[in-house]
């Protein structure tokens, strides 16, 4: 499922400027971009921070599901937690890894939606067609199961104006976060919640299994015990 490639140059500014973290599972320094934070909250349960935003020491490992399945089956995390001196017995979810890809679809529909409602968001041909010629855009977002050739013109553009293409959600999802049945063409001003956008579906990608976006709900599938948001008041 292609995506905004890291390679983009507005990308690699964002990683340039992001602090780094030690990834537990390899030990590689990445850019916070590049990662997921993890806590471990008062029962001891380990605990997704995909906002990176809970209280506590953060374990982080890549977003990579081969290497978040490693650190789980490898207690990973109770030995990182034991070297970050958080006492007491450390738990990992039977579904961590799925739990974090639920968070960050969710969290991917919460910014469409977001975007939409403050007027950071068009979508359909001729409202991206005309941000991308505006100098506006910030980011294109194109469903993977749209038409080839209306796809491939305004790739043309924003690739010639320099703005970074997100192309491997359904236009289910992103019909969804616009009130619609399905939109195949959106465009999100530049700023925050389009560097946001681009960064979750990095991430997201990296956990996906099959490489191919689940076909349930972005926004409404129901959360596990590791939701963070339902921990946040407790971590």
């Amino acid at each position: 499922m292609a995506t905004a490639r890291r390679s983009d140059p507005s990308a690699a500014v964002t990683e340039r400027k992001a602090p780094c973290r030690r990834c537990l599972a390899t030990g590689e320094v990445l850019p916070k971009p590049r990662l997921i934070r993890f806590v471990v909250a008062p029962d001891g349960m380990v605990t997704p921070d995909v906002a990176a935003r809970l209280p506590g020491r953060g374990l982080w490992v890549s977003a990579d599901r081969r290497q978040l399945e490693r650190a789980v089956s490898k207690a990973m995390f109770q030995r990182a937690a034991h070297r970050a001196g958080i006492g007491g017995p450390v738990k990992v979810p039977e579904r961590l890894v799925d739990d974090v890809v639920t968070l960050l679809r969710r969290r991917c529909g919460e910014t469409l939606g977001l975007a939409r409602r403050s007027g950071q968001a068009v979508a359909g041909y001729d409202k991206v067609k005309g941000w991308l010629k505006s100098d506006r855009a910030g980011l294109l977002i194109q469903a993977a199961d749209g038409a080839d050739d209306g796809r491939a013109r305004l790739k043309r553009l924003a690739d010639a104006v320099g703005v970074p293409v997100v192309d491997g959600l359904p236009a289910a999802a992103i019909g969804r976060a616009f009130g619609r049945e399905m939109v195949v063409h959106a465009a999100l001003a530049r700023g925050g919640l389009a560097n946001r956008l681009r960064v979750d579906v990095a991430r997201l990608e990296g956990l996906l299994e099959d490489a191919a976006w689940p076909s349930s709900s972005v926004v409404d599938e129901p959360l596990t015990a590791t939701d963070d948001a339902a921990r946040a008041g407790r971590a």
